[in-house]
């Protein structure tokens, strides 16, 4: 499983320099109503769930989920999350194998790309509660 998704990572990393930024109707065409499962440096990274409304769903695969909202904002797809006040903001580009993510469209930054057929499901775990 984790050599399918460095084989994906690396065709991707290729493929996006071609590419022009997603609009925020391109962003949202794409995503509406999907999980996607995003890799970093040939390992899983997170997964996120895409709402109506432009509402999200975000996990580091530890049962942790945040909710969030996301908008445009000059060329970039910006995320706020209920436990962050700063926006995350990337450039989306669309690949032929999928969506690659660059933090703040710097190419020094985070690059994520979406992986596929990774066998594994978004599971967010309840509230913590005291004793």
């Amino acid at each position: 499983m984790i050599r399918h998704v460095a084989i994906l990572l690396a065709m991707s990393a290729q493929m996006a320099g071609a590419q022009s930024a997603l609009s925020g109707a391109e962003f949202d065409s794409y995503t509406q109503g999907k999980t996607l499962f995003y890799g970093f440096e040939g390992q899983v990274y997170g997964v996120e769930r895409y709402l109506p409304n432009r509402r999200v769903i975000w996990s580091f695969l530890d049962g942790d989920c945040k909710e969030g909202v996301w908008y445009e904002q000059n060329d970039q797809i910006c995320f706020l999350y209920e436990d962050r006040l700063d926006p995350q903001c990337w450039v989306f580009v669309e690949s032929g194998s999928g969506l690659i993510a660059q933090f703040e469209g710097n190419p020094e930054q985070t690059e994520l790309y979406e992986a596929e057929d990774i066998d594994e499901e978004m599971v967010c775990l309840g509230p913590e509660v005291g004793v």
